[in-house]
């Protein structure tokens, strides 16, 4: 086998550049919250793939479904056999994310082609053409997901883009806030909002709005509550369809299935996909039935969605993740590291800001305690030192200057407190 250092150097040889490294380290297994390298050295995992394994690396009833499931079928595609595992699925997702008294699912590949399909969905269903999304904004590297997408570096020499595509800021509160009470800073964005029809794409025209309740790659920065229920009133209003995309923020990660159940507000669609499937490739797309089913014959689905292999593990992790009360450790884990990061801000002044919901936290690193002075490099040392400590941690926002925890949250207490030791005496090194 070769080691680390050969495996990176082949990575350089036959794996373009352009595909991104946000850890220096290698991996041959994984379990629970450790993964190992090719030295055969346990690192804590604070990555969980991007947010992928919630439910942790390998749980035990999932490998088993995957096996059974690929020793039974592996694929002959939805569109010409309809299997049962496809349905089972849908009908659990339906009632863990009803969208009113009817919803309809379709599953996808991933997070990105749930994005593509619920724009596809939502131009349909109202016959206009214009989709509006926000600043600091993920939602894929597919050509439509890209367009959506706020960050320009993720988006270099790919355009042109996707046509009929608006930007308003995300209500950021932290750099924003204009000394505003939350409440004050929602109105504002709201009325600006309703400016936006008037000044750059009428309501009229516009078929839905997308926004991530809890920002991934732009920075975990939450939506205030007023804020989104403000939202779901304008789109009633208008006619125009609102799209949650919780691809990372779903399953357990904010303490509960999707984090728009911590505000009281029902989408028309929502975008899922990363933990729904433990590693396997698929998501969904979850919406009202007479959305859903206004699509004409043909103009969604594919090859390989619901994957008869992927949806055995999407199915043996939701069951998984019900056993063990997967929103219930979200909690616990938010709270921990809620409380560490907070600590954490008290002691170093180049942390500007702790935020997050449930166990999606991130603190952002900053000079001269301003907002408005990212400190990227020092997020980028501060990876570097976790690595060479044993801890995978990476980093979000338009200036890379977040750090993230996404760990698994069947992580024990012991193995949490000691990943979030490393990264305070890195602080401590590195900020003499």
């Amino acid at each position: 086998m070769r080691n680390s250092k050969e495996i990176l150097e082949r990575r350089k040889q036959f794996v373009p550049n352009a595909i991104g490294i946000f850890n220096p380290s290698t991996a041959v297994s994984a379990k629970g919250a450790i993964i190992t390298d090719a030295e055969g050295n346990e690192m804590i995992d604070f990555a969980g793939g991007i947010g992928v394994v919630n439910a942790g690396h390998c749980p035990v009833p999932v490998v088993e479904a995957i096996a059974k499931q690929a020793a039974t079928m592996i694929h002959c595609s939805f569109n010409v056999a309809t299997y049962d595992l496809y349905m089972q699925l849908a009908e659990k997702l339906a009632g863990l994310f009803p969208h009113g008294e009817h919803t309809k699912v379709m599953l996808t590949n991933s997070g990105a082609e749930s994005v593509e399909n619920a724009i596809k969905i939502a131009r349909q269903a109202t016959g206009r053409p214009a989709i509006i999304c926000y600043g600091g904004a993920f939602h894929g590297r597919s050509m439509m997901s890209m367009t959506l997408t706020s960050k320009v570096g993720y988006k270099l020499g790919c355009g042109p883009f996707a046509p009929e595509v608006y930007r308003i800021p995300f209500p950021d509160y932290y750099h924003y806030n204009k000394g505003l009470t939350s409440h004050e800073f929602s109105d504002l964005h709201l009325r600006e909002l309703e400016d936006f029809f008037h000044s750059n794409v009428p309501e009229s025209q516009v078929a839905a709005i997308i926004i991530e309740p809890v920002q991934g790659e732009g920075g975990f920065n939450v939506v205030p509550e007023k804020y989104l229920k403000g939202l779901r009133d304008i789109c009633t209003k208008y006619g125009i369809l609102l799209i949650l995309d919780e691809v990372q923020s779903g399953f357990g990660r904010t303490g509960k299935w999707a984090s728009y159940h911590h505000f009281g507000v029902t989408p028309d669609i929502t975008t899922c996909a990363k933990s729904m499937g433990s590693g396997m490739p698929i998501g969904a797309v979850i919406g009202k039935a007479d959305v859903m089913d206004a699509c004409k014959p043909s103009t969604i689905g594919g090859t390989y969605p619901g994957n008869p292999v992927c949806c055995a593990a999407s199915i043996a992790t939701i069951s998984y993740m019900e056993e063990i009360d997967i929103n219930d450790l979200g909690v616990k884990v938010g709270n921990i590291v809620k409380d560490r990061f907070t600590k954490m801000k008290e002691r170093f002044d180049e942390i500007g800001d702790v935020r997050g919901l449930g166990a999606m936290m991130a603190f952002e690193l900053v000079k001269e305690k301003n907002p408005f002075q990212p400190d990227g490099e020092l997020c980028k040392k501060l990876i570097g030192y976790c690595a060479e400590k044993g801890l995978i941690v990476i980093n979000a926002g338009i200036n890379g200057n977040v750090i993230r925890v996404l760990s698994p949250l069947i992580i024990s207490e012991a193995l949490l407190h000691k990943g979030l030791d490393i990264i305070e005496k890195g602080l401590e090194v590195l900020t003499k």
